[in-house]
């Protein structure tokens, strides 16, 4: 992953004062459950035959269908593909709340630091959000840059959010946004200019609340320059060749969103009450 220097001001956890002020700062909560059992499985499991979870190419038809051959599980294939897939069940929220979540959460750091205490340190727009705008409206087409550690290793991530369409989905689908979305992004490094996969999390409203089915495509032909040329295309091939995750980064991924997305659920229903769309 791409490191960050210890020297850089910004920092993991709330430091006195921090949240002096805000609105949502009695949703900080610094004790995590533990990590799920779905989770916990397949990290023991080890990798899965890369069959077993469908490519980029793939995915519209794979996450929009009722048979699903794994939910919970990583491969990992020559030529350094990394596929994860995740799925959280999120009681009492409903599909539109992760929508305002993803536009809400990027304004400040201290926000982004409540969906996981114990690895996220900072969070920007790269790009400007229209004022008045909430759910999908305010972050598909925006960027958001973030710090966070993924395992023991701190990074610097540009997350480039996408229309849902562009990975192939059915927007019709998704026309209701209390019974399913998508988030969709472009990921890459945010101080060296390449893209290296792409994320999708799909939510559908089920009995209780919602499921979330995180994946991820990482490595291999995901790997990009985000300024083109011939240049840009020779500097992506040889950032491809270096950039070839193992077992250890495909595990702390998938701990990392099944934490995020199940502490996330504690909370958001309650903090969208509160703070969400209209008030």
């Amino acid at each position: 992953m791409n490191a960050v220097t210890s020297s850089d001001a910004r920092h993991l956890g709330m430091q006195p004062g921090e949240l002096e002020g805000k609105p949502y700062a009695r949703f900080w909560n610094p004790q995590m459950a533990p990590l799920p059992e779905p989770a916990r499985e397949a990290i023991a499991r080890g990798p899965v035959a890369e069959p077993l979870l469908p490519p980029l190419a793939a995915a519209a038809r794979a996450i929009e269908s009722a048979e699903r051959v794994l939910e919970n599980g990583y491969s990992l294939a020559a030529g350094g593909r990394l596929r994860i897939a995740i799925r959280t069940v999120m009681p009492h929220v409903v599909p539109a709340m992760v929508d305002w979540w993803f536009g809400w959460h990027s304004d400040e750091p201290q926000r982004y630091k409540l969906w996981h205490p114990r690895a996220h340190v900072y969070a920007e727009w790269a790009t400007a959000v229209v004022p008045g705008t909430t759910g999908r409206a305010r972050y598909v087409g925006k960027t958001s840059c973030v710090d966070e550690y993924i395992g023991s290793t701190l990074g610097r991530y540009h997350i480039r959010f996408l229309r849902p369409r562009e990975l192939q989905l059915d927007e019709s689908l998704l026309a209701d946004p209390r019974q399913a979305t998508a988030v969709c992004a472009r990921v890459g490094f945010a101080n060296v200019p390449f893209d290296f996969g792409y994320l999708l999390h799909y939510v559908s409203a089920i009995d209780g609340g919602a499921e979330m089915r995180s994946r991820f495509w990482i490595g291999g032909e995901h790997v990009a320059a985000r300024r083109g040329g011939i240049v840009g295309d020779m500097a992506a091939s040889a950032a491809g060749w270096l950039m070839r995750p193992g077992p250890a980064d495909a595990a702390a991924l998938l701990v990392h969103c099944s934490q995020e997305m199940s502490h996330l659920a504690s909370f958001l229903p309650e903090l969208y009450a509160e703070l969400g769309e209209g008030r």
